[in-house]
């Protein structure tokens, strides 16, 4: 009997929600964008975490992804950080200051470090 829920590093079959950016996200981006979708507020996932979920993609695709996240999307794309915990620093722009921010309102804890505790706030599937 197979379970309901995927085995560690099984992919995630998903269906896409309607409200998913319209056909303007790449054909992959769309798939990522529904698994960073579930997860929940207060939680964090790291880049490979979702890469291995999608499935044949690596976590720097979704990296490309996070970063190509549409503007006053519901994609929570601050949910999303690097595997050591920390918030991957941007070439441009004020986004990982934006990101750290959305993420403490979250109730997320960064340590004097900036990182996260993944054991306490990583999303488990």
């Amino acid at each position: 009997m197979k379970p309901n829920r995927p085995l560690p590093g099984e992919p995630i079959r998903i269906s896409l929600p309607d409200d998913m950016p319209p056909r303007t996200a790449p054909i992959g981006h769309r798939e990522i964008y529904a698994v960073v979708k579930k997860i929940p507020k207060g939680s964090v996932a790291t880049y490979g975490q979702i890469a291995k979920l999608v499935g044949l993609c690596t976590a720097r695709m979704i990296g490309y992804a996070m970063a190509a996240v549409p503007k006053g999307s519901r994609v929570p794309w601050q949910r999303v950080i690097n595997a050591q915990g920390m918030i991957s620093a941007r070439s441009h722009g004020d986004g990982d200051e934006r990101q750290r921010v959305m993420l403490e309102k979250e109730g997320v804890e960064f340590n004097a470090n900036g990182k996260v505790d993944l054991r306490i706030y990583g999303w488990r599937p």
